[in-house]
């Protein structure tokens, strides 16, 4: 009676957000000014502030001309100062948060800020939006009367200045408010683990025991963590595990090559899949219906939106355009500028915009995750449609992958090479190398024109990689766990060189 009661009080609760909803929904741009405003104001007197004039900042016409586009590399510096102990550089108040990037391009991480403001009313007012949404969607639900099994990473502290850092997952859980740490699972103790390897059989052993109704966090891990609870408890499927399981709520990833294994471990028509959009950068966007592919660009999170069109990003040519500027259907470069001090920051991803009343965005991947070396203008969204279209046609289900140039020499001609990791291979791997090819031609014209009558690129060669390469991998790069994942495409061979390495010794 107790848990149906606290159900029922807490989905009340969320749903009056609803309302809040609406505002931005009607009047988009009018909002984002009013947040580029505020976070103008906010940081006046900080060194960014004095430096920038922004005092003197009256529109977004003049914040644009004064202030510059930054990578990480540009506030590298200032951002080490901040982790250092020094405040009022970028941001007013105290910054004693960092959240280390989980991308794997490099061994050494990112440090990203994350300040009282960005936990409160971006982070944590994302997971009551998601809840809210949800429940909207689902008044049948009985969410609440169990709890929610939680996948996050670990945290590092810097003693030394008295700051902590490590993945955005291992903070949120870290500082996460009394009803959200009552309703999850496992505890912190266990959720902030560091070692993957003892941290996995530690979640199973106490979640086990628990009424677990949700799962959160990246597909990829998650589904490791699902299958050893299977391995322990000798069941067939999650829900002999936990009967109540009713919503994935996943991110990180795309879901489009683990929908169909999800759909065995869950095997019942009312487990719902809802996407989220976050980075340790901030959170951006929520699916706000059952059964889309869409998110809703979320506007009153304290962070400030801007595009560049990828069709001239890195040209002379590149423009940068706000929100009410967008089009349907181009693919776009996203900038933030945040509550947490990062300024005109590219965060790196490219989303495509699918509505722009309300906005509706799909992420379609990375400005620097793709494949460009022979004018063929492979993005991951393209990938990924065609590994869909293709494990339809040969069946298959695909755990890992990645995809990587092989560069032209001599008279030879180039090609893609790819690394694919199966949970069940096909039956017939020429016919599935075959349907990949044709499919992506048919969802990539550039790729179809370098491809006609072998003009530029030749068939892909397909390795069939052997268990386990991809997690050796990213163990070897102490990356297991968490917010790790694999890189799909990239314009150099590193990645799959290495991959290759491993896959020959196992």
């Amino acid at each position: 009676m107790g848990n149906t009661i606290l159900n029922s009080v807490v989905s009340w609760f969320l749903k009056k957000r609803i309302h809040d909803m609406e505002l931005f929904i009607k009047h988009p741009q009018e909002l984002q000014d009013n947040v580029l405003q505020d976070l103008i104001y906010f940081a006046r007197n900080t060194e960014y502030g004095k430096k920038y004039g922004f005092k003197d900042i009256k529109s977004y016409k003049d914040f644009a001309a004064i202030m510059p586009v930054v990578e990480y590399s540009d506030v590298q510096a200032d951002i080490e100062r901040c982790k250092s102990g020094e405040n009022n550089i970028f941001w007013p108040t105290d910054i004693k948060w960092f959240a280390m990037s989980s991308g794997t391009t490099s061994a050494r991480s990112k440090f990203i800020p994350v300040s009282q403001e960005s936990l409160e009313d971006c982070h944590y007012a994302a997971a009551k939006d998601l809840l809210c949404m949800y429940l909207n969607n689902n008044p049948e639900s009985k969410l609440f009367t169990g709890k929610g099994l939680r996948l996050g990473g670990s945290k590092k502290l810097d003693k030394k200045a008295g700051t902590a850092a490590g993945d955005l997952s291992s903070i949120l859980i870290d500082n996460m408010p009394f009803w959200a740490d009552y309703s999850s699972t496992p505890g912190n103790e266990t959720a902030l683990l560091a070692d993957w390897e003892t941290k996995l059989p530690a979640i199973v052993n106490e979640t086990v025991k628990e009424r677990v109704t949700s799962l959160a966090g990246v597909p990829s891990w998650m589904m490791v963590l699902l299958n050893k609870v299977l391995e322990t408890t000798g069941k067939d499927n999650i829900l002999q595990v936990w009967p109540d399981m009713e919503v994935f709520f996943h991110g990180g990833v795309s879901f489009d090559p683990y929908i169909e294994e999800y759909r065995k471990l869950l095997p019942s028509d009312r487990v719902k899949y809802y996407e989220i959009y976050n980075a340790s950068e901030g959170f951006f966007a929520i699916q706000d219906k059952n059964d889309s592919k869409e998110l809703l660009l979320m506007l009153d999170y304290g962070i400030f939106y801007e595009f560049i069109p990828m069709d001239n990003y890195g040209t002379p040519d590149e423009e940068i355009i706000p929100l009410n500027q967008v089009e349907l259907g181009k693919n776009y470069a996203v900038i933030i500028t945040t509550n947490a001090g990062l300024w005109r920051y590219k965060i790196g991803d490219t989303v495509r915009f699918t509505s722009t009343s309300p906005y509706r965005i799909k992420v379609t991947g990375r400005t620097k995750h793709h494949i460009n070396v022979f004018g063929e203008e492979l993005i991951i969204e393209n990938a990924e449609e065609a590994l869909k279209n293709t494990m339809i046609s040969v069946p298959c289900a695909i755990k890992e992958y990645t995809v990587a140039p092989v560069f032209m020499h001599g008279k030879e001609k180039g090609a893609h090479e790819w690394m694919i990791e199966f949970n069940t291979a096909p039956v017939d791997e020429l016919a599935f190398a075959k349907a990949l090819d044709e499919n992506l031609q048919k969802v990539n014209t550039d790729y179809e024109a370098k491809r006609y009558n072998n003009t530029t690129l030749t068939a892909p060669r397909i390795h069939h990689a052997k268990e386990n390469t991809f997690y050796n991998w990213l163990k070897d790069k102490n990356k297991l766990g968490g917010q790790h994942k694999i890189p799909r495409l990239s314009n150099s061979r590193e990645y799959m060189e290495e991959l290759l390495k491993i896959h020959n010794s196992l």
